[in-house]
């Protein structure tokens, strides 16, 4: 299949990672997308870009790590604003169990006491006593990470045609990779939405060097640092399709627990609110399916960033015919061809 012609449906991560994997083969690439500007009409504008496959195993499944493992290196290949500084948890003293739950289910972490804390992030000293850090994870800024794709795609000569509708079953090109994500439900009835909504804030009071999560009994976060003191806030997750604002229950939950990890939160400006619907199959993994020349890849759920480069990889091996089923990863260097996922 060198030299096919590919059109890739859809711009967000997903699409964008697929066209730059493909067109890095070998193949010639258009991108169409039915949004006018890249980014915002798509849920991966409003990620968190935490490349923490480690952290997620705790609360998800293995083929979390196995497959996002190697995405830190994909990234940091690509995107030169790739922050590899790991990640960091922690709970209030009184859930100190709770650390210890979440790491009886992970991996590749380092337990960290009150002084460890204060070296790695001064502006948490003397706020807990223990933390898990996990060294080897990473962290994006989602909109830059998306504008890069789009350059290193327009370097190569990929076009990104915006504001076009297209139906894959009608694209004129040898082979057509389905990236529509919720839009693509015509053709994927068991993919779903999981509601997800984010809070960015600007304090001069707090800064943090890489990405933290509190364990909190109520209300579980996530904070992402950006440049210039700003800082994304998020981790709901809700079982519903409804579109819409950012409800006054999730961004009080969510004003709550950053005031819990740091009370200078308490007078950070808000930046943005914002939410959107993740694409999910009923396994909460991603799925590549061939049918004929269409190729659908979807639901990454809320591992967007982390998994899009191995959603991309599969693609990629699909379309040039490649069989990597008997292939095993390494889940500690990340090294090695990923098992290609059995299809639904």
């Amino acid at each position: 299949m060198q030299g096919s012609s590919v059109i890739v449906v859809g711009a967000g991560v997903a699409g964008l990672c697929c066209a730059l994997e493909l067109s890095e083969r070998g193949l010639r690439v258009e991108v169409v997308e039915r949004a006018t500007t890249l980014g915002p009409a798509s849920c991966s504008w409003m990620a968190g870009g935490m490349l923490a496959p480690w952290c997620e195993r705790a609360t998800t499944e293995p083929e979390v790590v196995a497959w996002g493992a190697p995405s830190i290196a994909w990234w940091a290949e690509r995107f030169a604003g790739t922050v590899r500084r790991g990640s960091l948890v922690v709970t209030p003293p009184r859930d100190l169990p709770e650390l210890s739950r979440f790491a009886s289910r992970t991996e590749r972490y380092e337990w960290l006491d009150a002084d460890r804390i204060a070296e790695l992030e001064p502006d948490l000293a003397g706020r807990f006593r223990r933390a898990l850090y996990f060294p080897d994870e990473a962290h994006l800024e989602p909109r830059r990470a998306l504008a890069a794709l789009a350059d290193a795609l327009a370097a190569r000569g990929v076009p990104i045609r915006l504001g076009v509708e297209l139906v894959p079953e009608q694209a004129d090109a040898d082979l057509v990779v389905d990236c529509r994500g919720l839009t693509a439900r015509d053709a994927l009835p068991d993919l779903r939405g999981v509601r997800g909504e984010m809070l960015v804030v600007r304090s001069r009071d707090v800064r943090l060097s890489r990405p933290v999560r509190l364990l909190h009994p109520r209300f579980p976060l996530y904070i992402v640092p950006r440049a210039d003191g700003v800082c994304m806030i998020g981790a709901t997750m809700i079982e519903s399709e409804q579109r819409g604002p950012v409800t006054v229950r999730s961004a009080v939950d969510l004003l709550n627990a950053a005031f819990a990890l740091h009370s200078g939160f308490g007078e950070a400006e808000i930046v943005e609110l914002g939410a959107d619907l993740r694409p999910a199959f009923p396994d909460n993994l991603p799925h590549v399916r061939r049918e004929g020349r269409i190729i659908r890849a979807n639901g990454l759920y809320r591992h967007g960033f982390l998994l899009a480069p191995w959603l991309a990889r599969q693609v990629a091996d699909s379309v040039l015919g490649a069989h990597i089923d008997s292939e095993t990863v390494d889940t500690e260097t990340g090294d090695a061809d990923l098992p290609q996922r059995r299809r639904a």
